[in-house]
């Protein structure tokens, strides 16, 4: 028993997660068109936002990275200073 209802008709499904658009040919099951979700629009002080609190993550990773530059510095520095009094330490 063949159902000719949704022959040559053409379903448009919306995705619930990503909201992407596609049309699928009701007899074949072959998708004929498909669309992604429109991109929502940033207002100018949401990008702001986002730029300022980039930044402000970048200034902070500056800073970790110096301070392990200095302190492997001052633990290379602390070594040398060892070898140069106890040279008899060293092999």
């Amino acid at each position: 028993m063949s159902d000719d209802r949704n022959e040559g008709a053409v379903f448009k499904i919306v995705c619930p997660c990503c909201e992407a658009t596609v049309w699928v040919d009701g007899k074949t099951g072959a998708v004929i068109k498909s669309e992604k979700a429109p991109t929502k629009k940033n207002s100018l002080d949401d990008l702001l936002l986002k730029e300022k609190v980039k930044a402000e993550g970048m200034g902070r990773k500056l800073e970790a990275t110096f301070e392990l530059q200095k302190k492997k510095h001052d633990e290379a520095e602390e070594k040398f200073k060892h070898a140069l009094e106890h040279p008899e330490e060293e092999k």
